[in-house]
C-alpha cells in the first residue's frame, strides 16, 4: 500500500509539474510606458526583489539589484531533501529575454514557464490574484532592467520526493487564477487594502485573509497580525511598518521582511491597516 501510494502520488507530481496541460500564452504586448515601469518598479521592490535580488557571497538574497536570483529557497528553508528551487534572474540576462511578454504575463499569472512547464513556488504565491494592468507594469519594468548574468543554476529541480510531496498537496494548492483581473478602486479602504496585501505578498504570508498560518512541511506557524494591529492607531501601524519596531519597543523577528513594507507609500499603508482591523469576509 505505501508502495502504491508513493507510485501515484509521485505520478500526480510529475504530471502536475511537467505536464500540467497550460493553454497557450496571451497575445499581447505590453506598450512599456514610463508610467508603466514606474509602477512596475514600486511592485517589484515591495515584493520581487526579496527572492530574486542579487546573491550574497553566502548564496542569501541581499534585497539589492540586480535581479539575477539564484537563491535556492528549498535548501534555504529546510526542505531541500524535496531537490532544488533557485530564484530565476529577471533581467534580460536571464531566461525571461526569451519569453514573449505573453508567456510572461502567463508565468505571473498562471505559474507556467515558457515551455509550460509549472513553476514550483511561483505557482503557489498570490501573484495570480494581480490586475493585468499591475502585471503588464511588473513585465515593462523587468523589460526595461540592464542585464545581469548569473554564475549559477535557476529554476525548479524537483527529485521523486519534491514529487511525492507536491502530488500529495503538502506544498499547499495554488491559488484560482482567472484570464483577466481588474483591481479594486484605489483608496484607504478595507477593500483595497486587501489589493495591497496581495502585491505586498502579506497574504502570501500570513493566509489568503491574513489571519495567519498552520505550520506545514514548508514551515513553522505565522500569526495572525490582526489582533496586534487592530489595538492600534493607524499612525502607530504605520510607524511600526517603518520601523520595524512593535510597540513595546520589541522588534520584529528576523522572519518578518518588513523592511519590504517600509517601501509602502502612505496610503497604501493606511489602506493595509483599513483591510487588517476589518471584520474578516
Amino acid at each position: 500500500m505505501i508502495l502504491a501510494a508513493l507510485t501515484f502520488f509521485g505520478g500526480k507530481g510529475v504530471a502536475a509539474f511537467y505536464f500540467p496541460g497550460a493553454d497557450p500564452a496571451p497575445d499581447l504586448t505590453v506598450a512599456g510606458t514610463p508610467e508603466q515601469v514606474a509602477r512596475g518598479e514600486y511592485l517589484v521592490n515591495l515584493s520581487c526583489i526579496g527572492c530574486h535580488g542579487a546573491v550574497d557571497s553566502q548564496g542569501n538574497p541581499s534585497e539589492a539589484q540586480p535581479l539575477s536570483g539564484g537563491w535556492n529557497i528549498a535548501v534555504a528553508e529546510g526542505f531541500g531533501f524535496v531537490g532544488d528551487m533557485h530564484t530565476e534572474n529577471l533581467t534580460p540576462g536571464g531566461k525571461l529575454a526569451e519569453y514573449t511578454d505573453g508567456e510572461l504575463f502567463r508565468a505571473l499569472r498562471f505559474g507556467y514557464t515558457r515551455d509550460g512547464q509549472l513553476l514550483g513556488f511561483m505557482s503557489l504565491l498570490g501573484y495570480s490574484q494581480l490586475s493585468d494592468a499591475d502585471t503588464e507594469a511588473i513585465i515593462a519594468y523587468l523589460r526595461s532592467l540592464p542585464a545581469a548574468t548569473t554564475a549559477g543554476p535557476t529554476g525548479d529541480r524537483l527529485n521523486f520526493v519534491g514529487a511525492v510531496m507536491f502530488g500529495a498537496g503538502m506544498f499547499g494548492e495554488p491559488l484560482p487564477a482567472s484570464a483577466s483581473v481588474s483591481a479594486p478602486p484605489e483608496g484607504v479602504t478595507a477593500e483595497y487594502g486587501k489589493y495591497v496585501a496581495t502585491y505586498g505578498d502579506r497574504r502570501g504570508c500570513h493566509g489568503p485573509d491574513a489571519t495567519g498560518t498552520p505550520a506545514s512541511s514548508l514551515g513553522p506557524a505565522i500569526p495572525n497580525p490582526r489582533p496586534l494591529v487592530s489595538a492600534m492607531t493607524q499612525e502607530q501601524f504605520i510607524e511600526m511598518m517603518r520601523s520595524g519596531v512593535r510597540p513595546g519597543n520589541s522588534p520584529f523577528p528576523e522572519t518578518m521582511p518588513w523592511q519590504n513594507a517600509a517601501r509602502m507609500t502612505e496610503n497604501d499603508l493606511a489602506a493595509l491597516y483599513a483591510y487588517l482591523i476589518a471584520p474578516v469576509k
